[in-house]
């Protein structure tokens, strides 16, 4: 099993990543994590206050996978993390995947405001939508942990490699180093629930604490993706 980071853009000034993951298991199943900004903002930051990420042509998420010879007809899970931005806007471009997602967080979303700007890209005629709820195994060493208080039904995914070990993809439940002490923590502008993102941020550090992950991966943390290492290398 290989899990592939990917940088889809970046936001300024302190060049925040905007993540999407990719998990090749043993058998050659491709899940793909989050899709990222979409198409239409490349080139696009600076024309207007609402261009706030940095992406070029080479950070689209096709392009990205299209390094190490994934293809979209590849893809076969799409594990939607939530319906932000920068993480669910090219849905379209994966029409053979399944798209995972949290049942509470997509009945949610079609009455929240900030989610009807990517509404094309993850509630469209025909999608393989397959709703889950709470906690559970997707594949072997595929793990989805349910963790709302950003948005509700926010989920995380813990994936254990056969080298590094158990390794958990925080997304926006922690999405700095800074942020994982659960008392201590601030609310970020975008968090919509104090008391469920203390639980989910005390959910996960235990759940660390617990299976030994060697590698929390913060969700919008530049210091820490400096030194991670990023498609085309990979983590096993």
């Amino acid at each position: 099993m290989k899990l592939y980071l990917m940088r889809l853009a970046t936001i300024p000034p302190d060049g925040a990543p905007v993540p999407g993951y990719l998990v090749q298991t043993d058998d050659g199943i491709n899940v793909l994590v989050d899709t990222g900004v979409p198409e239409s903002h490349i080139g696009a930051y600076g024309t207007s206050p609402e261009a706030v990420f940095q992406m070029n042509e080479e950070d689209h998420v096709v392009r990205q996978l299209a390094r190490i010879g994934v293809a979209p007809e590849d893809v076969r899970y799409l594990v939607c993390t939530h319906y932000d931005l920068d993480h669910a806007g090219n849905h379209e471009d994966f029409p053979a995947a399944e798209l995972v997602v949290q049942r509470a967080h997509h009945e949610a979303a079609a009455d929240i405001p900030r989610f009807q700007a990517t509404r094309p890209h993850w509630d469209a005629p025909g999608q393989r939508r397959r709703p889950v709820d709470g906690d559970m195994e997707l594949l072997p060493g595929i793990e989805l942990i349910e963790c709302g208080g950003h948005v509700p039904g926010h989920q995380a995914v813990l994936v254990r490699l056969p080298e590094t070990g158990p390794l958990l993809l925080a997304i926006d439940a922690i999405p700095h180093s800074a942020l994982r002490d659960p008392d201590k923590r601030q609310l970020q502008p975008y968090d919509m629930n104090e008391v469920e993102m203390r639980a989910s941020t005390r959910k996960l550090v235990d759940l660390a604490r617990r299976e030994g992950v060697t590698l929390i991966v913060y969700g919008h943390d530049p210091a820490q993706w400096a030194g991670l290492r990023t498609l085309p290398d990979f983590y096993d």
